[in-house]
């Protein structure tokens, strides 16, 4: 039995807007999903049809097994955490985490030991008496995490909750999450459009665009054989180097030239299960490698300094192309340089459809 199960689910607002569209999806008991994608995609809005704060055009949300498509949030068994605290401002920070176990008749004692218990975890237990207004952003947040988590809902249903963190203690908070739905085991579904938290946290990583689901995968794979153009793009800081040419037949295997030159100079050898004809070449930065014999020629445009590592941008015959190198590569902005790109880490795509090929 699936924890949460989205079948057909459509979303479209009164004035036409489609915002999710026949989406199907499927979370496992105990599973960390991430929900990523650009902003207007449709991920907040899938989030909210699963909480019951909105309610699907077409299609069914299940959970458990239980189809919940009519029932009110009060009567899902989940918790909720905004990207804005929606903290009670009349209600001290105790009484806010307390607040869902009052309204479900737990008893005194064991709504202020589990208060203290995940106060502690959080690093609220100082602030117990505070109201929202005395606290920082960041101590907000945690207060509303902390609300949604007191309950031990079977899902929870997280939009982007640490958005307006800072970095320190947004990487704090990303650990303590994995750690409580790890130790909890509590199926998880999370709302991102930052893809190193969506890494970080999920045992399965799902990429909206246009209120559809390209890709639902593994992080590894989603970074590593992305399903199309758009999830190569958008998934990786930066993201995969395209190049569009050809693909074109020699002996018993193909080469690809970029725009179709074949004197351009790059030319790999390839193991396709494609035709020869239009393609993109996909390769991402940490595969391109500065080698005085490299095929790929250019001058470096732009050259950003990371710390662990340097990202050249080099204008080549082929387009523009990142290399991520070691920080003290033996390159600058204005240099001539060549560059070789490894073939086991080549994809290809088909340049219309976008879908990936090999």
């Amino acid at each position: 039995m699936k924890a949460v199960a989205l079948e057909r689910v459509e979303k479209t607002y009164p004035d036409g807007t489609r915002a999710v569209r026949a989406l199907d999806l499927a979370v496992e008991p105990g599973e960390f999903v991430v929900l990523l994608g650009p902003s207007g995609c449709g991920k907040t809005t899938t989030l909210r049809m699963i909480a019951g704060l909105e309610t699907p055009s077409a299609g069914r949300v299940l959970l458990g097994g239980a189809d919940v498509t009519a029932l009110r949030p009060a009567r899902r068994d989940v918790g909720f955490v905004f990207q804005f605290y929606a903290l009670y401002p009349h209600l001290s920070v105790a009484e806010n985490i307390a607040f869902p176990l009052e309204c479900a008749g737990v008893a005194r004692g064991e709504r202020e030991r589990r208060v203290s218990e995940l106060a502690r975890h959080l690093g609220l237990a100082p602030l117990l008496a505070h109201r929202p207004h005395q606290l920082s952003g960041g101590d907000q947040q945690r207060v509303a995490l902390a609300r949604a988590m007191v309950r031990r809902p079977s899902v929870w249903l997280m939009d982007e909750p640490l958005g307006t963190l800072d970095a320190d203690l947004r990487l704090a908070l990303c650990e303590f999450l994995r750690a409580q739905q790890l130790a909890e085991r509590v199926t998880t579904v999370y709302v991102t459009h930052d893809q190193e938290e969506a890494m970080r946290l999920a045992d399965r990583v799902v990429v909206m665009a246009g209120g559809a689901i390209l890709q639902a995968d593994a992080p590894a794979r989603v970074y590593d054989e992305p399903a199309d153009l758009f999830v190569a793009r958008f998934v990786g800081s930066p993201g995969m180097n395209l190049i569009a040419g050809e693909l074109c037949a020699s002996g018993d295997g193909l080469v690809f030239a970029p725009g179709g030159d074949t004197g351009t100079g790059l030319a790999l050898a390839l193991r396709a299960s494609a035709r020869p004809g239009p393609a993109v070449l996909g390769i991402r930065p940490e595969f391109v490698r500065l080698d005085p014999a490299g095929p790929l020629r250019g001058r470096v445009a732009v050259d950003e300094y990371l710390g662990a590592s340097r990202c050249l941008h080099v204008d080549t015959g082929a387009g523009r192309v990142i290399a991520r190198c070691a920080p003290d590569a033996a390159a600058s902005a204005g240099s001539e340089v060549a560059l070789a790109l490894e073939p086991g880490r080549v994809l290809l795509f088909e340049p219309e459809s976008g879908r990936r090929l090999a």
